[in-house]
């Protein structure tokens, strides 16, 4: 039997699906070209609507294979890519935006983030991306790799309708439990899980390989299934084969009980204090 995709509401009322697809190193490799094309398509075909890349991504490579892989299937799509810091406000964010719409060969990103935050001041960028909303270029904006206190900022200068924070987080990485997320909560602010897997370097024994065992799944698929399981959480792990994605989207099969999630606070625990957020 295989679970309904669930969707997470933005800000705006719309509906995303609650698992994605990142594509951080794809498009780079044109011997790889075909197989990532297939696992982007299959992706789409289970659901997987949601598809996150950037203009750092391969240096647009990855925006250009999206382009091309999806070709016929836009109105299916709900596209997410990123900008670079240095070109968050005024021209140059205006600029990054038309290149990225190229790339993906189409006339809209669906939302739109802040990379990380650098030196142009966030009310430029607020401004910028509003412009870029009111042109149709965009539908929605937000950020990425925001700490608690970047999001205060954020608010403070203008940017009550940022749609999402793109975050770090999975079970070897859950500091944004402590503020951050509860403050994204409170503003009805989904985050947006990036490198789900800690990009493979899962332990290979413990509780995770246990609770694998009893659900017949593999370690990768429990700790999707972990962040899965948050109403307010999209998590867009990167597949770059029809196996890979067929995997991801099978964590959604997975209900981990009360015993797992214990098992899971147990061997990861939940923070006590407040740390930095981290970023890849």
């Amino acid at each position: 039997m295989t679970t309904p995709l669930r969707t997470v509401l933005l800000p705006d009322g719309r509906a995303v699906s609650c698992l994605g697809q990142g594509t951080w190193r794809m498009g780079e490799d044109s011997s790889a070209r075909a197989n990532e094309t297939a696992a982007l398509r299959r992706g789409v075909e289970l659901g997987l609507t949601l598809i996150d890349t950037a203009e750092m991504y391969g240096d647009g490579g990855a925006e250009r294979l999206i382009g091309e892989a999806l070709r016929g299937m836009r109105d299916q799509l709900f596209i997410v890519s990123k900008v670079y810091p240095q070109n968050a406000g005024g021209h140059a964010l205006r600029r990054a935006c038309e290149n990225s719409l190229k790339r993906l060969s189409t006339d809209r990103i669906d939302l739109y983030l802040l990379h990380w935050r650098g030196n142009v001041p966030l009310k430029a960028t607020v401004e910028g991306m509003a412009a870029l909303r009111r042109e149709g270029k965009i539908g929605a904006w937000g950020v990425s790799n925001f700490d608690a206190d970047d999001m205060d900022e954020l608010f403070a200068a203008g940017g009550a309708d940022c749609a999402t924070n793109q975050i770090l987080y999975n079970l070897l990485r859950r500091g944004a439990e402590f503020d951050l997320l509860p403050e994204m909560a409170k503003r009805k602010i989904p985050a947006m899980a990036y490198s789900p897997i800690e990009q493979g370097r899962l332990p290979g024994s413990g509780a995770l390989v246990d609770i694998a065992k009893r659900h017949r799944a593999t370690t990768f698929q429990i700790a999707l299934a972990w962040l899965l399981r948050k109403p307010d959480i999209i998590v867009i792990p990167k597949a770059a084969t029809i196996e890979h994605v067929s995997a991801n989207r099978a964590a959604l099969d997975i209900a981990l009980d009360k015993a797992d999630l214990a098992a899971l606070d147990q061997a990861f625990a939940p923070p006590r204090r407040k740390t930095p957020l981290a970023m890849l």
